[in-house]
């Protein structure tokens, strides 16, 4: 892990330490708000954010990587939320909200992050909660973003689809018209022969018309 692209350079000194002490954090970003959780007690700041102590109430589910380019989803299970956490999964829009799990080093025992590391970053697609005497129980189902290499595109090679992405891109205007389009290559055709062309300079070369 040590060699890992994008790995913090401080895990990489703790990762040689005798001691260690892991957290895992959760950041769901929702549109009026940033839920910011993590694994200890207390609060900790991390990159400027900072996260709210869930203890053990907070589980990921099991992280798979290997070598095959596939989305491999995971569930984020948080239990005894206060009412606060439960209004933003009630009332707010969370569907491809983005979503990041981060593991890190606590820095001598304290509420100090030693570094981190991105274990997951994709999109909020499912959320179930189980209400409860003790408290909400939120299940919150996530996927990377590389599931999308196996949904259809709806994009096109036309002018509605150029004039979409790019409103100013005339390069696509008359690619319909391409469709039908007669084009007569090595041999004289019917535009070479017509009434009223003038001759060109490549006629003699037997390229034919256009």
């Amino acid at each position: 892990m040590a060699t890992r692209q994008g790995v913090d350079a401080n895990i990489t000194t703790r990762l040689g330490a005798d001691h260690q002490e892991l957290f895992f954090a959760v950041k769901a970003e929702f549109d009026t708000d940033t839920i910011a959780l993590w694994s200890g007690q207390g609060d900790i700041t991390i990159s400027g954010l900072e996260y709210t102590g869930a203890g053990g109430l907070l589980s990921v589910s099991d992280i798979t990587e290997d070598t095959e380019i596939k989305s491999s989803g995971l569930t984020v299970m948080i239990t005894g939320l206060d009412s606060t956490i439960l209004s933003y999964a009630l009332n707010e829009q969370y569907q491809n909200r983005p979503i990041t799990i981060l593991m890190g080093y606590l820095m001598g025992g304290a509420n100090e992050s030693a570094g981190t590391l991105t274990l997951f970053k994709g999109r909020m697609v499912s959320l179930g909660i189980n209400d409860n005497p003790v408290g909400a129980n939120i299940s919150i189902s996530c996927e990377n973003r590389l599931v999308d290499l196996s949904k259809p595109s709806n994009y096109r090679y036309t002018k509605e689809t150029q004039n979409y992405l790019y409103p100013n891109d005339v390069g696509l205007n008359r690619v319909a018209l391409l469709a039908d389009k007669e084009v007569v290559w090595g041999k004289a055709g019917a535009a070479a022969e017509g009434e009223g062309r003038q001759r060109q300079p490549w006629d003699d070369l037997g390229f034919g018309g256009f």
